[in-house]
């Protein structure tokens, strides 16, 4: 792949600080953002917060108006805003953990200090709308982590997937590097068991069989890039943003998407892509890795359709093809691994490996 190497870009992404890493006994914060669901649905968060305690052996700690009613969240982004900067300076907590997605962190970008998240760097996971954290987190230069939510696959019905659990495990409490991202072999589910509903919680949730992944595109050339993505819906708010990277940025990136539990058409997909096309960022990446589609209706026969989407592009704008693998499992997809923006990753086609090639946290606090 005769890229020119844009070395300011990448060196960029190569030099986001990498928080240290989880430890048994840890205080972790549980932060809203967003929609304010634990207000809605309070037994959610204290289920995610058991499981939290119980299976990583952390100490679950809310912020001060994670848990209000989701109209006072909806009219006090700013509060939501003061929310994450405590957290990030609180040195008593070790990482910050979102409760849930929704549609509007965008209302925080007034409000947020990115000082205060460079100096003072700790992990931070969620997905969905948390995508808009995750680039404050980019532009801070801080590492972040594309993964579980506390009201999601924390609270799990009946039991967390272990796929989730390992990933968490890896990614998070091990220095060490993450290597190849593991098939996942339990299934995965698009269910929904209303939640309004509290008994549905003991209602295990209906799997459809494992599926491999796909890999699509150029299937020869093994590539490298650092990892920069999210929800493609929230992507489409940030676009144009204060938050949204420059094109250089893009540059050999390994570009993530996934999409949303409302369930958009493929065409909606060629739509974002076209978009990243005529900005310059598509024929950028070195590579591409897209989750399996979300929507209740969702089934794996309608992949290749998603696939075909991805691949049109491409083929309308005469760029040449990258590696793409689909039919993963992160973001919406239940269950889900964790992947950290700016970690160096590898897909080889040949071998149908996918990989993450270094760690994601430090052994220890970094000096900043």
């Amino acid at each position: 792949m005769d890229k020119k190497l844009a070395k300011s870009a990448q060196e960029i992404l190569a030099q986001l600080i990498k928080p240290p890493k989880l430890n048994r006994g840890d205080k972790v914060a549980a932060i809203t953002l967003s929609w304010g669901g634990p207000g809605s649905f309070p037994y959610r968060v204290e289920i995610g917060k058991r499981r939290l305690e119980e299976i990583f052996g952390l100490q679950v700690v809310p912020t001060p108006h994670a848990l209000k009613s989701a109209e006072w969240i909806y009219k006090n982004p700013a509060a939501r805003a003061d929310d994450l900067m405590a957290a990030f300076l609180n040195p008593g907590i070790k990482a910050i953990i979102s409760t849930i997605g929704g549609d509007d962190s965008m209302r925080l970008i007034p409000f947020i200090d990115l000082n205060v998240i460079k100096k003072n760097p700790k992990i931070f996971m969620g997905f969905s709308d948390t995508t808009v954290t995750h680039f404050m987190c980019l532009k801070a230069g801080l590492s972040s982590f594309y993964g579980p939510g506390i009201m999601t696959s924390f609270a799990e019905n009946v039991a967390m997937h272990n796929y989730t659990i390992q990933g968490i495990l890896k990614t998070l409490f091990s220095s060490d590097v993450i290597g190849p991202i593991p098939y996942n072999t339990e299934g995965w589910t698009n269910e929904l068991l209303d939640w309004s509903d509290e008994r549905n919680q003991n209602i295990r949730r209906g799997m459809q069989p494992p599926t491999e992944w796909n890999f699509i595109g150029n299937k020869q050339a093994i590539c490298r890039g650092r990892l920069l993505g999210g929800c493609l819906e929230v992507l489409q708010f940030l676009n144009g943003s204060a938050l949204w990277p420059d094109l250089s940025m893009w540059d050999q990136a390994i570009l993530f998407l996934e999409t949303s539990e409302e369930g958009i058409e493929p065409i909606a997909v060629t739509r974002f892509m076209r978009n990243l096309a005529a900005q310059g960022i598509l024929s950028r990446l070195n590579g591409i890795l897209f989750s399996k589609p979300g929507g209740k209706a969702m089934t794996s026969a309608q992949f290749p359709e998603y696939d075909q989407a991805l691949v049109k592009v491409f083929e309308e704008y005469q760029i040449p093809l990258i590696p793409i693998v689909t039919g993963m499992d992160f973001g919406h997809s239940s269950p889900m691994w964790i992947l950290p923006y700016g970690a160096l990753a590898e897909i080889n086609p040949n071998q149908k490996i996918v990989s993450t090639l270094e760690n994601a946290v430090g052994a220890f606090p970094k000096n900043t």
